[in-house]
């Protein structure tokens, strides 16, 4: 058990919750439920070119219907800009911030031109100083910088940011906070001591400790559940191809998602109430258990 522990749901209002963000949603409640914790919700609606109308209460429906009930009000994003704002100005002080203009088409052919690793900003705007007569985004400097982190799943991580990922956006062009800067207050602000989520946000991580260090945040114990992956071998999303969770078979949805994260629920539970096997399996979590590759 973990005195005081605050566990989080944080989903984009994209689309309806499919089988994959159930894995998040379940693993991130078991393990909030099984530590005798609190479970919040977030709804992370700052991205409004991706963003479906009614998409956040239809998740918010989808989750009662699966008896994965949160404490506390719902959060939402997009009515918290000044907590952003406010963690710019102190990034802005201790003169860690600069203007970028970079397209990500010209950041490719850089790249490419450089020979230097995909995805990796090259410092073009580096030393550029602020234009305001001119679209940008913030970077955040990120040289020297070296993180160490512990996963409940993976174990003892190291990244180095310069080389890894180079100097990310913290404020997009369009005025709005960043991911990695936006989860990390809101975490923060929300008192957030566990976060439980894909493994496909596991290379993020290295980049929000650095933001809770620089910031002066305590850092959340992490762990990172295995994605669920398409025929095609690719993250299920929506994009994807993933089908929304069918009310009319949400108690086998449970059930599979408890054992794509290897819980083996006894076979007499696929006639149980949902509210019996959210029993059994918060009596009986074991993310030890938890494979990398998802289910056996």
């Amino acid at each position: 058990m973990f005195p005081g522990y605050v566990g989080r749901f944080a989903p984009s209002p994209t689309g309806p919750l499919h089988f994959g963000s159930l894995i998040t949603a379940l693993g991130s409640w078991l393990d909030a439920r099984a530590n005798n914790g609190t479970w919040l919700l977030r709804i992370e609606d700052i991205d409004p070119p991706r963003e479906h109308p009614g998409a956040a209460d239809r998740i918010k429906s989808t989750l009662d219907a699966l008896g994965l009930h949160w404490d506390g009000e719902v959060i939402y994003q997009s009515q918290r800009l000044a907590y952003f704002d406010s963690a710019l100005e102190l990034l802005v002080e201790k003169e860690l911030l600069y203007p970028c203009v970079c397209s990500r088409k010209s950041i490719r052919k850089t790249v490419s031109e450089l020979g230097h690793a995909a995805g990796v900003y090259p410092g073009t705007c580096l030393n550029r100083t602020h234009e305001n007569d001119q679209p940008h985004s913030l970077r955040i400097k990120t040289s020297g910088v070296h993180i160490e982190f512990a996963d409940q799943i993976y174990g003892d991580l190291t990244e180095d940011l310069a080389s890894e990922c180079g100097d990310f956006v913290v404020k997009r062009r369009d005025g709005l906070p960043a991911y990695q800067l936006a989860v990390v207050v809101d975490d923060f602000q929300q008192t957030i001591t566990h976060v439980v989520r894909g493994a496909d946000l596991l290379d993020n991580t290295g980049r929000q400790a650095y933001l809770q260090s620089v910031l002066g945040y305590p850092r959340p114990a992490y762990m990172h559940l295995p994605v669920v992956l398409s025929s095609a071998g690719k993250k299920l999303s929506k994009q994807t191809g993933a089908l929304p969770l069918a009310d009319t078979s949400l108690t086998d949805s449970v059930l599979s998602a408890l054992r794509f994260l290897n819980q083996d629920p006894p076979g007499e539970l696929s006639n149980a109430l949902n509210t019996e096997i959210l029993e059994w399996a918060i009596a009986n979590w074991q993310p030890n258990l938890i494979k990398h590759a998802g289910a056996p």
